[in-house]
């Protein structure tokens, strides 16, 4: 005879089709849920990617700044090699570093501006110029939304691009190639330029070269298109220790400290910065690593908290993001913690506006993965929500 349990299963049999579709319903009403995000406060958030066959360009997601919560990636923009974002202070525009080999018939990246579409958060392509250089890595905007400075890493040289009134772009005003190298014969072969960012003021604007390892300075001029945006500064540069290879740097909200994260010596080191004249007067070095670690390590990225109290660095190798208390009079570090990535080389970190979150990009893993800030000692604590995208490498919250 036929178990109660047998027989049960034969009157339910049929019934499997109806199971299963219930079952599916379901748990796609879980997933849809789960990247549902209410919140009339939810933050638009743009990432930037090394497209492939897994990525296709800028992703879109949305940021609920109550719980943590960052919605799975969709895509915003097709475009080759977005590898940094800039947002215009408008809020209306958005411009990528386009990390390509020929624009336009010629041995240039390119820059790339696009309008986001009210409600949706889409882009739409504005514009695209050439880089002024090759490899262009690092892109920002100054705080009058008057221009474009780029640093592009092949040639070692940066460039400055007027913005027109409706965001789109003009060709490069200036572009500035550099020349030398330094003590790394693999990496320091000639010049770099890593990162370029205008002062609190548009006074100045500061250029990483990794490849010189120095800190150049720049008069800033964007208002003029006439007149060339980016002149050299007297005097031009502040040079780092030999082999450190300068990759991004971070200012303190205060605007009198500026803290410089070096890729190949795994330190940061603070200066005190002069917004008058634009000079750089170092006051400290701290490495980026715990006591004992032996492994290979790249440094990434730095910020600092907007409170202004705390600073955070990237490593990848130790695929870590270490915190420091700041000394807000001094502008000395002390080190707090190092938490894990979660992932694998975490190339690009941000803090959104209101300091309680910080998202950090795993590159080679793949995975985005949301931090929850103690904004009374700094230290991090992973929430578990992570998504997944291929190859992200920058992040830009869009503020409300």
């Amino acid at each position: 005879m036929l178990s109660r349990a047998m027989k049960l299963m034969r009157r339910l049999w049929p019934m499997r089709p109806m199971a299963i579709a219930f079952v599916c319903g379901l748990t796609h009403c879980f997933s849809v849920v789960a990247n549902a995000i209410t919140s009339e406060n939810a933050l638009l958030v743009y990432i930037g990617t090394y497209t492939g066959a897994q990525s296709k360009g800028i992703y879109l997601s949305r940021f609920d700044p109550a719980t943590g919560q960052l919605t799975s990636p969709e895509l915003a923009a097709e475009t080759k090699n977005p590898t940094f974002l800039a947002l215009h202070p408008s809020e209306r525009f958005l411009y990528a570093a386009e990390e390509i080999s020929k624009f336009g018939g010629t041995n240039t990246g390119a820059v790339g501006a696009f309008k986001l579409e009210p409600g949706t958060g889409k882009l739409t392509l504005l514009s695209e110029q050439p880089s002024g250089g090759t490899g262009p890595c690092h892109l920002s905007v100054d705080s009058t939304g008057k221009c474009v400075l780029v640093a592009n890493y092949g040639s070692g040289s940066v460039a400055a691009l007027p913005i027109e009134a409706d965001g789109r772009l003009a060709a490069p005003n200036v572009a500035i190639e550099h020349h030398g190298s330094s003590v790394n014969p693999q990496r320091q072969d000639g010049p770099h330029a890593h990162f370029i960012t205008p002062d609190p003021e548009d006074r100045f604007a500061l250029e990483c070269d990794l490849g010189l390892d120095r800190v150049l300075i720049y008069r800033l001029n964007p208002s003029d298109a006439a007149a060339p945006i980016l002149q050299a500064n007297d005097p031009p540069s502040f040079s780092v220790k030999p082999g450190s290879g300068p990759r991004h740097l971070a200012f303190h909200p205060n605007g009198r400290f500026v803290y410089v994260i070096s890729e190949l010596g795994w330190v940061v080191t603070a200066f005190a910065y002069d917004g008058q004249r634009g000079q750089l007067k170092e006051l400290q070095t701290v490495s980026t690593l715990p006591p004992g670690f032996s492994g290979d390590n790249l440094a990434a990225e730095v910020q600092v908290h907007p409170s202004g109290k705390f600073l955070y660095a990237s490593n990848r190798g130790h695929d870590s993001i270490v915190v420091f208390a700041v000394d807000e009079k001094s502008g000395r570090l002390s080190y707090v913690e190092h938490q894990s990535s979660q992932g694998k080389t975490p190339r690009h970190f941000a803090l959104d506006p209101s300091g309680h979150w910080l998202v950090a990009e795993n590159q080679d893993s793949g995975n985005i993965v949301v931090f929850r800030v103690d904004t009374s000692t700094g230290r991090l604590t992973s929430t578990g929500r992570n998504v997944e995208l291929a190859s992200p490498v920058c992040l830009v919250f869009v503020p409300k």
